[in-house]
């Protein structure tokens, strides 16, 4: 756990004051020291916080609390063994664990032995600490296309971005965060699970975010590929995407619970709407295979697609929503209709207690397409598909690791 670290908010901001600026307020965080002291409740606690210019290896046997922002630095690597639990001050958006570009998480559960970031809260609740963030070196479209250019996030000023669509930020399973999320205002939010221009050479699986204040997971561009993926109870959207993201998700699973109000399950752009776009040919277009999404009421939506956005999406089980498929030309610079059908698709869908299975809305400045995407033009369910097939088998992959 030797390391070297800046513990003045000031430096942290003052290594990113040559990243490409955006339109996100500047955020003053307070750092205090890591090492062994007092946290929450356990005076054999180790507090864990500023930016780390080594290597941190953590003891599943420890009790970690994080009471700042913990910042894994360029050629660094976190690694966290299976079992271990970390524990967050509850002070919001100002505790979170971030790796930045060039450095990795390597962070292996097991089903039987999973890793828990979560709050040290007595009596925890949704966004009591800000998450998970990785940033790196993946395409996104709020650069110059193909350059190496960096966007900051939203949280920390914390860059990402560039052209390595394999960059790889390291190996994450059987992780389970809680509690997290949350916003400073309406353009500086952290999710559960903030992927940043990650690349496809970083492995996620097996990863939970429960109870999150803003979105479960968000990605910012990247290629990042993510499978059994289970987010329950977000505040906000439970899967969001922008920024021209490319990858593929496999075996995901969405609740909305009565607890939270919810938004959309998924929620889709094909970039940043707070952009001026010139490059059109890196907006979102990922691959999403075996899904279930569970409403909580009239008012949810399984997907809402806009601003440009694409997506193959097949054996898709939505229930219990009041919206089924919704697609939205906005007035963004692109016609999110204009995907459909070789970059907007939809087979094998099963509708269960889903109110409106498909709409189709626009702004009145953009209006409508001529001739208007009809359910059949979307989605496309055979007689001869299984329904059996629809869904992913949450109840095997899931059992024993996830919270419900």
């Amino acid at each position: 756990m030797k390391a070297n670290r800046f513990l003045i908010a000031l430096f942290v901001l003052a290594i990113f004051a040559s990243c490409e600026s955006d339109d996100t307020s500047d955020i003053t965080i307070n750092i205090t020291n890591g090492g062994n002291g007092t946290g929450g409740g356990n005076e054999d606690a180790v507090n864990l916080s500023g930016v780390y210019t080594q290597d941190l290896e953590l003891d599943e046997d420890v009790d970690y609390i994080i009471n700042g922002p913990l910042i894994m630095s360029n050629g660094t690597t976190l690694t966290i063994p299976a079992g271990t639990t970390l524990r967050a001050l509850p002070v919001g958006v100002n505790a979170y664990i971030a790796i930045q570009q060039g450095a990795r998480i390597d962070a292996q559960g097991t089903a039987d032995d999973p890793i828990v970031l979560t709050s040290a809260a007595n009596d925890p609740d949704s966004g009591d600490w800000g998450g998970l963030i990785i940033l790196g070196r993946a395409p996104i479209n709020s650069t110059a296309a193909g350059s190496t250019d960096t966007a900051t996030s939203e949280v920390g000023q914390l860059s990402y971005g560039g052209n390595d669509e394999s960059d790889d930020s390291g190996d994450i399973s059987y992780m389970r965060i809680e509690y997290a999320g949350g916003a400073i205002d309406g353009n500086a939010e952290l999710n559960g699970l903030s992927l940043y221009a990650v690349g496809n050479g970083t492995s996620i699986d097996h990863v939970q975010v429960y109870r999150g204040s803003d979105d479960g997971v968000e990605f910012f561009g990247g290629t990042v590929n993510v499978s059994f993926l289970s987010v329950v109870g977000a505040e906000d959207d439970s899967i969001d995407w922008t920024e021209g993201y490319r990858g593929t998700l496999t075996d995901v699973y969405v609740e909305q619970l009565d607890v939270a109000d919810g938004d959309s399950a998924f929620e889709m752009d094909g970039f940043n709407t707070d952009f001026s776009l010139e490059d059109v040919n890196l907006l979102s277009r990922p691959t999403v295979n075996r899904v279930t999404i569970v409403g909580n009421d009239d008012d949810s939506r399984a997907f809402r697609v806009r601003a440009g956005s694409g997506g193959i999406f097949s054996n898709i089980e939505i229930s219990n929503t009041g919206r089924g498929v919704v697609i939205e030309d906005d007035e963004s610079a692109f016609r999110t209709s204009s995907n459909i059908p070789s970059d907007l698709f939809f087979t094998n869908v099963l509708f269960d207690d889903v109110d409106t299975e498909y709409s189709y809305g626009f702004e009145e400045s953009v209006g409508s397409a001529n001739p208007a995407p009809t359910q059949d033009d979307v989605i496309e369910n055979d007689d001869d598909d299984d329904d059996d097939d629809a869904g992913t088998d949450y109840d095997s992959w899931g059992d024993g690791w996830t919270r419900n």
